[in-house]
């Protein structure tokens, strides 16, 4: 008897240890979707697609168009992203250049899903509202020559008029490394 009883439950807790990434020692060791490594780096607890997460943060996460770091960039969804993508800031370079940390955009030896830090994105938008980004390609070694529109900025802190009790999220430190290279970024963004 307690056998039967135990086999359904061994079944339950496989199945939930199979659907949870592994995880990682370093948030920059993680391997996956961008989604779950936004969650973890950020703090903010938002889930599904990438292109839910701007609409799911409202009444919950104050959003907007200027950076933070530690503040999520949700990608809209589109042709080239049909699930959209989110991203954290890591460094804000000037008012048009940023860095994120993200997961799942460049390839590392072919394969995507590696986290990349200090990565730059810039700002193409015409009214410099963060709508329309360029991003650091790894596989180009510079910015990539498509232009992703973005919804705006979903930052830590609770939205003060949605009157629930949302914790304040909590960036990681791993957001930024010691020495980014702000030279390389400005070079990349206005050189071309």
């Amino acid at each position: 008897m307690r056998r039967c009883f135990a086999f359904p439950l061994l079944l339950v807790l496989a199945a939930a240890f199979t659907a949870v990434p592994a995880q990682a020692q370093s948030l920059l060791e993680y391997v996956g979707q961008c989604v779950p490594f936004a969650r973890a780096a950020s703090g903010i607890q938002i889930y599904g697609d990438a292109w839910t997460w701007w609409d799911q943060a409202d009444g919950r996460y104050q959003r907007g168009s200027k950076p933070r770091v530690g503040a999520v960039l949700a990608f809209a969804r589109s042709d080239r992203l049909r699930l959209g993508h989110v991203a954290v800031v890591s460094r804000i370079v000037d008012k048009r250049v940023l860095m994120v940390t993200h997961a799942n955009w460049s390839r590392f030896n072919g394969a995507r899903g590696h986290a990349e830090q200090d990565v730059t994105l810039f700002d193409v938008s015409p009214r410099g509202d963060w709508s329309l980004v360029k991003v650091w390609y790894r596989d180009t070694n510079g910015l990539g020559s498509s232009v992703y529109p973005a919804h705006g900025f979903i930052y830590g802190t609770p939205d003060p008029a949605a009157g629930k009790a949302v914790r304040p999220a909590r960036a990681s430190s791993e957001l930024s490394g010691a020495q980014p290279d702000y030279v390389g970024s400005l070079i990349d963004a206005y050189a071309r």
